[in-house]
């Protein structure tokens, strides 16, 4: 089924355009590895950049990437069938992450942390074998500010993410082009076009990230009273002021 084109669409297209020329996010012969998960971040932000693709001034490659963690119930059939049904090139990778999170995990440990670095790891692999020099992830606005919150409220460091940075194998480069698509919108534009979304059957899912979900629950609170707040909220980060923070290392007192 095509993608519903209408004004929900033209927005989030035009607001990944604006990002991918804002931080220089795409280039002439680029080929990336996008992390397909089969959540509602990972199909908006595929077929965003499909759609962009075909009318872009650069030509660049898109490969999907799902890696199967291998939490029992994980439907990746369903997320292939999806790939498959509109033509993306794909690659469909199962693991023995959950294996290993259940042998060596320390106990206290994150989870999700231990996870997600499995899985990072994962990536960077398959990309380097795929030949892809970038690697596209899914996270939104409201990841951004909600982790500006959560490093600020529970580490103590002033500190979001970044939409274009060097990954932690030093050979690739990780982009974030939903940076300026707020959660919300990628809910309707997931809904209208019934993108078939499969839960990643974690086994702790929705129980360890209750610090993430008191963040969404501020920032939605705090924008009934001022509805540009998340706006207001990804333009500071974009919007440092070195002279008015305290870290010596940015200068001496």
């Amino acid at each position: 089924m095509a993608l519903i084109e209408d004004s929900l669409y033209r927005k989030i297209k035009k607001q990944v355009g604006k990002a991918i020329g804002d931080f220089n996010l795409i280039e002439e012969g680029d080929r990336i590895a996008i992390g397909v998960s089969g959540g509602k971040d990972s199909y908006t932000l595929l077929h965003i950049l499909e759609s962009l693709r075909r009318r872009a001034p650069v030509k660049y490659e898109l490969v999907a990437v799902n890696v199967d963690a291998g939490y029992p119930g994980y439907r990746t059939s369903v997320i292939e069938e999806h790939l498959r049904e509109h033509g993306f090139t794909h690659r469909m990778e199962t693991t023995n992450c959950y294996q290993i999170i259940e042998e060596k995990r320390r106990p206290g440990s994150s989870y999700c942390s231990f996870c997600a670095r499995l899985r990072r790891g994962v990536l960077y692999s398959l990309a380097e074998e795929l030949g892809c020099n970038k690697i596209a992830l899914g996270h939104h606005l409201d990841d951004f500010i909600e982790t500006l919150l959560l490093n600020q409220f529970y580490v103590g460091t002033l500190a979001a993410m970044s939409p274009r940075l060097k990954a932690d194998n030093g050979k690739h480069t990780v982009i974030r082009p939903l940076v300026y698509v707020e959660e919300q919108d990628i809910i309707a534009f997931t809904r209208q076009n019934r993108f078939p979304v499969v839960c990643c059957a974690c086994p702790v899912c929705g129980v360890v990230d209750q610090k993430r979900k008191r963040m969404k629950k501020l920032v939605r609170e705090l924008s009934q009273e001022n509805p540009q707040l998340r706006r207001s909220m990804i333009g500071a980060i974009a919007n440092v002021h070195p002279r008015h923070l305290m870290d010596p290392r940015l200068g001496e007192f």
